[in-house]
């Protein structure tokens, strides 16, 4: 089974363009670009483009991952949530001869715009290329693999499998994760020392060693 690609809230934040829209949501990482030329010039689009790479999980519920109801006080009636204004998809609070509902699945169902998963926790490391003494910090999903960080520092250095991996002395498994690897403590109880320490979280970045292999491999 192919393994999910997770995202940072900053990577998401980038695709904040019509050209090119993103938002995340419950944990998910939608790509709305096609959803957005589809309906070009609609205002039902506006609250989602005004949302172009933010979290927009306060727009749903967690339990049944619909859009947020309430009961509307002068009706009674139960009517959906939209303090942004009503978007596309979504139903009028009225019955309308207007409205079209003749699409198959509403877009926050629909997983053809999923491209991947919001990281639950990112993380900051330190890469030292030991052959070029160069420092590159990078933020990393804590549920990616060696592998996957890999490929992010790729742009930074092109020939990065080359390199033996290692932190503190030991090589790395490339195939598990920063906390499987005992880089990091993927748990409430690392933050809850640095707190105690007076050590701000930012402040306590971990090392990752790259030793040249002498085998020129670039992407």
């Amino acid at each position: 089974m192919q393994r999910p690609k997770y995202f940072t809230p900053k990577e998401v934040s980038q695709h904040n363009t019509l050209e090119d829209l993103w938002v995340s949501f419950l944990g998910k990482v939608c790509d709305l670009t096609p959803l957005v030329t589809e309906h070009k010039g609609d205002v039902l689009i506006r609250p989602i483009v005004e949302c172009a790479g933010k979290d927009i999980s306060n727009w749903f519920c967690p339990k049944t991952k619909d859009i947020r109801t309430h009961v509307d006080p002068l009706t009674c009636c139960v009517k959906y949530f939209t303090p942004r204004g009503r978007f596309v998809h979504v139903p009028p609070p009225c019955p309308r001869t207007d409205w079209a509902n003749d699409f198959e699945m509403p877009w926050w169902r629909d997983h053809q715009y999923e491209v991947g998963l919001l990281s639950a926790k990112t993380r900051w490391v330190r890469i030292v290329n030991t052959l070029t003494a160069q420092k590159q910090i990078l933020e990393v999903c804590s549920e990616e693999i060696l592998d996957e960080i890999l490929q992010k520092y790729l742009k930074y250095n092109s020939h990065a499998a080359s390199y033996t991996w290692k932190f503190e002395g030991l090589n790395l498994d490339m195939s598990r994760t920063l906390s499987e690897n005992g880089v990091i403590r993927d748990d409430e109880d690392e933050d809850e020392e640095l707190c105690r320490s007076h050590v701000e979280q930012d402040l306590f970045i971990p090392s990752i060693c790259l030793y040249f292999n002498d085998d020129l491999t670039e992407f």
